[in-house]
């Protein structure tokens, strides 16, 4: 049985928060640069051309990419032979985001209670999911998710009957309606099957996966490239000025469901879908 102290876990997450909120991780950066080369629009490869600027001041000067430095979400896989000692995990995760937005200088966006609204300070709780996997290591990948893309983020209980065709008319229906608002280009995470909160974290999870990289899953694989053709002939273009770099791609992870539902869920990420990984050994 490994034993890991939770110092180690809360100098990680501090780390990791100002890291991907400093740095734009390296497939969008190629991917926003490789669309300018396609996009028809003046002003889309005119805005294309400041996000790139605007990493690279971001990681020069090691400051936000974004004034939405998100709720940090954290996606936890430890490993059933890890015996954390020192205290609590999940305190020390959220020590460990206080730590990092307070010396990263990162804007606190984290309200106590959805309806009073007072500012916790220091951009905790964190939201986070656990998951026991198999070893004796820890990874720890963090999310900081801001609300411009989040609140465009759409759920729907389908029919069975609606099928792959209604899949798809959510997708785009949920895309076309967010416009500009989620800073597109977007990326697009989408969640099939399981229960209404399995499909969630599904869509949440499915924005972590690279650029580039497909479905294992070859029919899921064929939907992932056709939405993607749909989404970018919607016209919106990148910051909703018009042009065919609407997404940058659809990702798309699934979970078998009842006999009787076809749970989907929506998650768009903004342009700067930030998250960062590590390891602890």
């Amino acid at each position: 049985m490994k034993q890991i102290h939770i110092n180690r876990i809360i100098q990680c997450v501090e780390k990791l928060c100002m890291d991907s909120n400093y740095y734009l991780n390296c497939d969008i950066y190629n991917a926003i640069e490789a669309s300018i080369k396609d996009e028809t629009s003046e002003n889309g490869r005119m805005v294309l051309d400041i996000l790139l600027k605007n990493a690279d001041i971001a990681k020069k000067e090691k400051i936000a990419i974004c004034q939405d430095t998100g709720m940090v979400v954290v996606f936890l896989q430890v490993g059933q032979d890890v015996h954390i000692i020192g205290g609590s995990l999940n305190e020390a995760i959220n020590e460990g985001v206080r730590r990092g937005y307070k010396k990263g200088y990162l804007r606190s966006s984290v309200v106590k209670h959805p309806l009073n609204r007072v500012n916790t300070g220091d951009n905790t709780p964190a939201i986070i999911y656990t998951e026991i996997v198999g070893g004796d290591k820890i990874k720890i990948e963090i999310a900081p998710k801001g609300f411009g893309s989040e609140n465009m983020s759409a759920l729907a209980m389908l029919k069975p009957s609606d099928g792959v065709e209604g899949v798809k008319e959510f997708i785009i229906k949920t895309v076309s309606q967010a416009g500009a608002n989620p800073c597109p280009p977007i990326i697009v995470g989408v969640g099939i099957g399981g229960t209404m909160d399995k499909a969630a974290v599904l869509a949440k999870k499915a924005l972590l996966r690279p650029i580039g990289t497909k479905s294992c899953d070859e029919y899921i694989a064929q939907l992932e490239f056709e939405v993607l053709e749909q989404l970018n002939k919607l016209g919106i273009g990148p910051a909703g000025l018009g042009g065919k770099t609407t997404a940058l791609c659809v990702n798309i992870e699934f979970y078998p469901t009842h006999i009787a539902g076809l749970p989907v869920a929506v998650n768009i990420g903004c342009h700067a879908t930030r998250h960062a990984c590590a390891i602890i050994e």
